[in-house]
């Protein structure tokens, strides 16, 4: 029952991944966790990793997250390094399309970096294991 009422929240993402696999693939399951990120808030690719269940793969939720097909639309900009600063070279067009989409979401972004402690994605435990298919 709660994951019934979960899954009408968050419908994008039911929409978005629904060709997710009974089992799915390690990408996979980093697209699911990137997606559930709100609006106005971030985190990193070593917390993505972990909570994916691939802990120490914060390397792989980068490559992941290039591969994504396009048509699923994830937040990629809401996922930062592990001490809350934008990860791509700075004055780069990424960088500065990264630095735009969150400044745009209410996300306070000072010289790349975000403070972690104010915007950083903390998501309960029932919210990670009603909204994931795996």
């Amino acid at each position: 029952m709660q994951s019934t009422v979960l899954n009408k929240q968050l419908p994008h993402i039911n929409d978005k991944l629904q060709s997710l696999s009974p089992k799915p693939s390690p990408k996979e399951k980093i697209w699911h966790i990137v997606a559930l990120i709100p609006k106005g808030k971030i985190s990193s690719y070593g917390k993505i990793a972990d909570y994916a269940g691939l802990p120490g793969r914060a390397r792989f939720v980068s490559t992941a997250l290039k591969q994504a097909p396009s048509h699923l639309t994830l937040p990629w900009h809401r996922v930062v390094n592990s001490q809350g600063k934008i990860a791509f070279e700075k004055h780069s067009p990424a960088f500065r399309d990264q630095m735009q989409h969150l400044i745009a979401e209410g996300v306070l972004v000072k010289n790349g970096r975000i403070k972690l402690s104010q915007f950083e994605w903390k998501p309960d435990m029932a919210t990670l294991m009603l909204a994931m298919p795996f």
